[in-house]
């Protein structure tokens, strides 16, 4: 019997129901539950996602997690803007900052993290993905960062993370054009390891974790943390990306364009811009 079949055992975190947690076997799943609003991060998603992330690393009898969306349409559509717009994406919690973007693009664990996409990944959904050890993905999944679109840019890890996971010259014009990838593409660009129909997504991600299972964990852990460059939860050589990467949204968001970007976006038009 497969960890699919094994009966789940609901894991308690916080983020108000906004985040689901069950460990079945020695899989964590860890399921964003906000359909209604296309799994949108909030601060309630980064809370409930970064402590199941927690649970994960100090339990010993986890020693794998598989991140997924509720519904079938999207995996994650990224910041949810209206939270972002209220500053409920930061707070006080100092976690929220050593976690990063949904309580996960910098929240680095030991235990292997397999991105299971089961709808459409752009922006934030994508640099989740960027973040996860390996990603298995519906068919009708879509990737892609279409952040200049709006006249702001993929913070997220996703400007220096997506040009050494995939070819550069082809990250570059995701980037620049801000135009998707189909599942497929991403398939044969590296992205993403498998491209299944909808219904086989999550078993396809628990038999994928089932094979990590089958090898002896601290190896696995040990191979991760050197793979990834861990070192106490932290990966020093992409400390000057993320400073750089503050110091050149901090600008950009003092732009006309990024106003522009933003408020085109509110009104459902088209935005006009300045390059200033």
């Amino acid at each position: 019997m497969g960890s699919f079949d094994t009966e789940p055992e609901p894991i308690a975190v916080g983020g108000d129901g906004a985040v689901l947690a069950e460990k079945r076997g020695h899989v964590l799943l860890v399921t964003l539950n906000r359909p209604e609003a296309r799994n949108a991060v909030n601060r309630a998603v980064t809370v409930g996602v970064g402590e199941a992330l927690d649970y994960a690393e100090d339990t010993t009898d986890v020693w794998c997690v598989i991140v997924t969306g509720a519904g079938d349409r999207a995996f994650c559509a990224g910041a949810d803007l209206k939270a972002a717009a209220a500053g409920d994406l930061g707070g006080e919690d100092e976690r929220l900052r050593r976690w990063g973007f949904a309580g996960y693009v910098t929240h680095h664990i030991s235990k292997p993290t397999i991105a299971a996409v089961n709808g459409f990944a752009l922006g934030g959904g994508t640099e989740i993905t960027l973040a996860s050890d390996l990603a298995v993905a519906a068919d009708s999944a879509a990737f892609g960062l279409p952040e200049v679109k709006r006249g702001i840019f993929a913070g997220a890890g996703g400007a220096f993370r997506l040009p050494r996971q995939i070819p550069h010259k082809i990250a570059m014009e995701v980037m620049l054009t801000g135009e998707p990838l189909s599942a497929r593409r991403a398939q044969e660009l590296g992205l993403v390891n498998q491209v299944v129909p909808l219904d086989d997504l999550l078993p396809a991600a628990f038999a994928l974790a089932d094979r990590i299972l089958a090898n002896a964990p601290v190896a696995v852990q040990v191979t991760k943390r050197i793979a990834k460059g861990i070192t106490d939860g932290t990966v020093a050589a992409e400390e000057a990306d993320w400073a750089r990467s503050a110091a050149e949204g901090a600008h950009l968001m003092t732009t006309q364009d990024a106003r522009e970007g933003m408020r085109a976006f509110a009104e459902k038009r088209q935005p006009r811009w300045e390059g200033k």
